[in-house]
């Protein structure tokens, strides 16, 4: 089975942690790992492989609100750069990675420059260092879910 469905399927029965709201088209979670604070994923609903295989409708829909949730994210953790990516390689569920970036997050690892998060190692990345739970992880939530809802409104 499907992880991305897996982590669905524990929305709908109220067993996932990082769920932070449901859209039209999909379901926004907080995600595991918080090297870069805000990381949110944008889970389809649906199970596809491709963003090509939606309907053209539900398409531009979800499409419309990955840039919602975006927004949401970028005010909710004050980024400076948003980065959004859906690759699907690992996972092979349409969903979106968005990332807040701030200028300079990857130094503190010897990485130079502005680049992608996939400069940073993946050991620092998915560490444990990083994992969220808790008051900090509820805390997360509640500032992307108050973000969503103004932008909903």
């Amino acid at each position: 089975m499907c992880l991305i469905c897996d982590r669905i399927n524990m929305i709908k029965n109220g067993t996932n942690p990082y769920f932070v709201k449901e859209l039209e088209t999909g379901y926004v979670v907080i995600g595991d790992n918080q090297y870069f604070k805000g990381y949110t994923l944008f889970l389809h609903k649906e199970h596809k492989t491709e963003l090509y295989q939606l309907e053209p409708e539900t398409k531009v829909k979800f499409l419309e609100e990955m840039s919602l949730v975006g927004e949401a994210c970028a005010k909710a953790f004050g980024a400076e750069k948003m980065n959004y990516e859906l690759l699907g390689m690992g996972d092979q569920h349409v969903h979106w990675h968005l990332f807040p970036r701030a200028f300079g997050d990857l130094g503190q690892y010897g990485v130079n420059g502005n680049g992608p998060v996939w400069w940073l190692p993946k050991e620092k990345m998915w560490s444990e260092d990083v994992m969220v739970k808790g008051e900090e992880l509820e805390e997360l939530k509640r500032k992307l879910r108050v973000e969503l809802e103004n932008l909903i409104k």
